[in-house]
């Protein structure tokens, strides 16, 4: 049996987006994370136009550089050239992206609007849901 890729990112994706400023330092978005149990947050910085990404591997390899996550913050970590998704995109566009780009997570934009986070799992849980 196949899965249905066509299935909408609208209803697959986290709806609560974890947000974080650029000047947080990396243990204050890692308990965040952490609270929430989610691999990543969008950054959003007032003062510039953009919306950022940082994931738990961002995290991950600035604790293995040997950087000190009282002192870095979200802002020198974070993506920056973001892919993101629409709630309209289907399911099978939003894992060929990731696998294009090397990532899990996809923020979604409703204009200019994050509205949700897609990852990995969200996309297996959809479609593992339609194989039961």
């Amino acid at each position: 049996m196949l899965v249905n890729e066509d299935e909408l990112v609208a209803g697959a994706m986290t709806r609560e987006v974890v947000l974080v400023g650029p000047g947080h330092t990396l243990r204050e978005v890692a308990a965040v994370m952490a609270k929430r149990n989610v691999g990543a947050a969008v950054v959003l910085d007032g003062e510039s136009s953009g919306i950022g990404i940082i994931t738990e591997r961002d995290i991950l390899r600035s604790i293995a550089a040997g950087e000190n996550p009282d002192i870095e913050t979200a802002h020198d970590h974070q993506t920056t050239d973001v892919v993101y998704a629409t709630p309209s995109w289907s399911l099978g566009e939003a894992a060929n992206a990731m696998m294009r780009g090397g990532f899990r997570h996809l923020i979604v934009l409703d204009g200019s609007e994050a509205t949700g986070m897609l990852s990995v799992r969200d996309i297996v849980r959809a479609w593992g849901a339609q194989l039961a």
